[in-house]
């Protein structure tokens, strides 16, 4: 086997990041278990090189942009922490000041992944909240990056229709999930569904931020509410909105519980619910989706987005992306609720692995790096002035001999 070297960069990863990070990180540990390096390169409050298990994690001091996200301003320093690496192939997570590594790999005759996670054109809409002058921009710039990256991989259907008619060649890789983290036994012993008190217990767990589309669960419940429904909606994120969010609320049976830490609580919220609300009309993927599903919550879900293609219907309920629709759509769902219901939403969930998708990952990272044309460029000079000046190997580049690195050992 020929180990690769993979190099993935990504902007707006932190601590209290949501499904971005959490497919990075999966992927990246699926890489290295497989037998091959991997280096992480992404914004952090200062400079610092963590070695781990996983890999290589390279923070480069940058600023913030909102409360919880940063983005390197400067991209000429990522690109020489590659240079350093030497990688086989990239992965890059962004569209935006992480860019120029693919004509860094060009030049080099390296390839490169374009990792799409969001759909800029309905994202945009719903951040600008408005549409003229969106799909024009976004087009052109979908063009210049189906040029720039060899390969551009999105995770659904709705995912890949952001770049048609760009030229791209695109790869459609589903992500996983933990199968083992969100699993129904995080669900309390005995607990029935329905519970004896007839109360609907609802939830929703993500970014309290417009483009996340938090606001159509809380509408869905104040609607729900006013048709005299009993239920609870139990919000579960930080972001921006949460303010508004309250306001929008009212007197509604809505409760704000902010962020929670650790993917095992995050699971026994999934699975102490009757049902999830993942509702956003604009997300590519939907990994809240996919977690709710393998705990045995069923999903309710917009009618378009890439949610809806993983909440089928013995899984979840879909309806229009606004108040009623959506309350109709919970109505439905509540009145299937039983064991067969849950048992049905883990089903669909497992067929959704981490292990598929780094396997599908690999295979395109094999291939680009394996492409006839590709030519070596390497050259000792950078590694030789480093060594000479520091006296010491560099962390980043190939490991050779019986060199090993110490787990969680940090270099700064």
């Amino acid at each position: 086997m020929t180990t690769l070297r993979i190099a993935q960069l990504a902007n707006f990863v932190g601590p209290v990041s949501g499904g971005m990070k959490v497919a990075i990180d999966a992927l990246g540990r699926g890489y290295v278990a497989a037998g091959h390096e991997r280096i992480l390169v992404i914004p952090g409050p200062r400079d610092r090189i963590t070695e781990s298990e996983s890999g290589i994690t390279v923070e480069i001091a940058a600023p913030r942009v909102s409360a919880g996200y940063r983005m390197i301003a400067t991209p000429w320093r990522a690109l020489d922490i590659l240079d350093r690496f030497r990688p086989t192939s990239i992965e890059s997570s962004d569209k935006w000041t992480l860019t120029p590594a693919a004509g860094w790999a060009t030049r080099r005759g390296i390839g490169s992944v374009l990792f799409s996670h969001e759909r800029l054109d309905d994202m945009l809409t719903m951040w600008v909240r408005r549409q003229f002058g969106v799909a024009a921009a976004v087009g052109a710039l979908n063009r210049r990056l189906s040029k720039s990256f060899d390969v551009v991989v999105v995770t659904s259907d709705y995912s890949a229709g952001e770049f048609a008619d760009t030229g791209a060649r695109l790869v459609k890789v589903p992500l996983g999930v933990d199968l083992e983290t969100f699993h129904p036994d995080k669900r309390e012993p005995g607990l029935p569904t329905p519970r004896p008190d007839g109360l609907l217990r609802l939830c929703y767990v993500g970014r309290m931020s417009h483009e996340k589309s938090p606001q159509l669960a809380v509408a869905a419940a104040v609607e729900l509410h006013r048709r005299g429904v009993p239920l609870r909606l139990d919000m579960y994120g930080v972001g921006p909105d949460a303010d508004t969010l309250k306001e929008q609320a009212g007197d509604a049976p809505v409760f704000f519980n902010g962020f929670v830490e650790g993917r095992d609580e995050v699971a026994r919220r999934f699975a102490a619910a009757d049902l999830s609300m993942s509702v956003c009309p604009a997300e590519t993927f939907g990994l809240a989706s996919l977690e709710a599903l393998a705990c045995g919550t069923p999903v309710v879900t917009a009618n378009r987005g890439g949610a809806h293609e993983i909440v089928d219907a013995t899984s979840g309920e879909a309806g229009s992306p606004d108040a009623d629709g959506l309350a109709d759509a919970t109505v439905r769902l509540a009145d299937r609720l039983g064991p067969d219901l849950r048992e049905a939403a883990r089903r669909r969930a497992e067929q959704f692995t981490w292990e598929a998708s780094v396997e599908k990952m690999l295979a395109v990272h094999s291939e680009i790096a394996a492409r006839p044309g590709r030519k070596p460029y390497w050259k000792q000079k950078l590694k030789d002035r480093h060594d000479v000046l520091s006296g010491v190997d560099d962390p980043l580049a190939p490991q050779t001999g019986d060199h090993q690195i110490d787990d969680h050992q940090e270099r700064r």
